[in-house]
């Protein structure tokens, strides 16, 4: 099966949180099962392109695209993904993607996508590569589903290719005023009060990608039943309902090449179920960098995140004085919406020798922030899936989340499961979301801490769950054939 994988960020070359993860690694998976697979994405100004060996194409050339009333011109830059044999096609268009952050929310943040979205079909096309499905991810890929479907409908290259949708977060949905419609090309008889690109008086490139897809998908099986409820639909709930029987659940996956303590090229002592000695070196050594004290009796509690309400951190401000007065020390890096930012910097302040707070992106950092903590935090209001609580569990450091969305789908509470006479919890997790049941969920795993044996009981089940990418990718390429099912009974 030929899948061209469209995603706006993909890990080694650009990321900003898990779709860049989620990009890099099922490609690979699904290369392995014997689909041919081609990534595309755009060629932003921070890639190095001596680092990941880019080169230009030379057979195709420039592109001229038409946005708005300018045509741009669109060049192509390839390489290979590291440690697979997946080509990446970079879409390069120095007036858009010269930017100093990869989403700028700037005056053009429609047309940069806009060519984007335009530029994976040119490109297609002038490879003369038929896929059988084309994969979008989230808001910044919305459009072309509808591309397919009419812009470039006459081209008998795409007959057959079917378009699959997947939601990794449907908070952001891609909103611009009506003009858009014309910078896109898109026809003005498609766009009126209810039809299936307008929102709330805007364009939605969210919306289009859900209403125009032959499949949709979300990134857990707790978050596709969310997303169906005013609470977590973000305003997209009534638009999904009506493509219920086309929406699914896939779990993502992790690269245990990438995240494994085992292997882990950025933790300086690799360490195993097997052989736990090198999880509290690490610890030592990432406490030793922000002049903290190790202690084998203290729990160390780590956050690596984007810093949003959306993460939990409205309800951490208001539980932050009582978390801080438990008998553990915290390690926090992230960066993000200012008030938090400046929250954590006051925390980082008012608790020397306690708590130690990174403010910005160092991936290195939270290789060993997963390696040196003992507990890792996610008080999320909402969690699409959530990979940092995956990476957590294998590396024997135990999550503390709230059971939504994905954290629901993958951390089970040592109590609650226990309770069941099933011993197999790997954390602890809570429903209400308010500060005292995040503070409470923080004291009982800190009092289990206490007992040895059973924190090491609770640390093996989670070393031994296998989210690897291998089960998903299975999954993704039955709802590819449901995709093309669909499709084929298309005009």
């Amino acid at each position: 099966m030929k899948v061209a994988f469209v995603s706006s960020e993909v890990f080694p070359y650009a990321k900003t949180g898990g779709l860049a993860d989620v990009a890099g690694a099922l490609p690979k998976a699904l290369e392995k099962l014997g689909c041919s697979v081609k990534i595309f994405l755009p060629k932003y100004y921070s890639i190095d392109e001596a680092k990941f060996g880019l080169h230009y194409n030379w057979e195709i050339g420039e592109i001229p695209i038409k946005i708005s009333s300018h045509t741009r011109s669109v060049h192509i830059y390839q390489a290979v993904l590291p440690e697979s044999g997946v080509d990446v096609y970079f879409v390069d268009c120095p007036h858009y993607y010269h930017r100093d952050q990869i989403y700028t929310d700037g005056f053009d943040e429609d047309e940069r996508f806009i060519l984007f979205d335009r530029g994976v079909i040119e490109i297609l096309q002038r490879l003369q590569w038929e896929p059988d499905i084309i994969h979008c991810n989230d808001w910044q890929t919305g459009l072309i589903p509808l591309y397919l479907k009419d812009n470039y409908g006459w081209d008998k290259l795409f007959k057959n290719s079917a378009s699959v949708f997947t939601i990794h977060n449907i908070g952001y949905q891609g909103r611009f005023s009506k003009e858009t419609v014309e910078h896109a090309s898109i026809r003005s008889d498609l766009y009126f009060e209810g039809s299936s690109i307008e929102f709330l008086g805007d364009i939605s490139f969210m919306k289009t990608g859900i209403m125009y897809a032959d499949v949709i998908n979300t990134v857990s099986n707790t978050y596709a039943k969310e997303i169906l409820t005013p609470e977590y639909g973000a305003g997209m709930e009534s638009f999904l309902v009506q493509r219920k029987e086309d929406l699914y659940g896939i779990l993502n996956g992790v690269d245990y090449e990438i995240w494994n303590p085992e292997k882990d090229k950025f933790i300086p002592f690799k360490f195993s179920l097997n052989s736990l000695e090198g999880k509290f070196k690490n610890k030592k050594f990432l406490l030793e960098k922000f002049s903290l004290t190790a202690d084998e009796n203290l729990p160390l509690i780590g956050i690596v995140s984007r810093m949003a309400g959306q993460k939990g951190f409205d309800l951490f401000e208001n539980a932050a004085e009582a978390l801080l007065k438990q008998d553990a020390q915290w390690i926090i890096l992230g960066s993000g919406e200012d008030k938090y930012e400046d929250m954590f910097r006051s925390i980082n302040e008012k608790y020397p020798g306690k708590a130690a707070v990174y403010i910005g992106f160092n991936n290195e950092l939270s290789h060993l922030v997963e390696a040196g903590a003992d507990m890792f935090l996610m008080p999320s209001h909402y969690e699409p899936c959530g990979l940092n609580q995956i990476y957590s569990l294998k590396y024997g450091t135990v999550p503390i989340v709230r059971k939504t969305g994905g954290l629901a789908d993958t951390v089970r509470d040592w109590h609650e499961y226990e309770h069941k006479g099933k011993d197999t919890g790997n954390g602890f997790s809570f429903n209400d979301y308010n500060p005292d049941a995040l503070v409470l969920t923080v004291e009982r795993a800190i009092e289990m801490f206490k007992d040895k044996d059973t924190w090491k009981a609770v640390q093996a089940n989670g070393m031994k769950d296998d989210f690897s990418w291998e089960a998903s990718a299975k999954k993704y390429i039955d709802i590819y054939k449901t995709a093309k099912k669909k499709r084929a009974l298309q005009p």
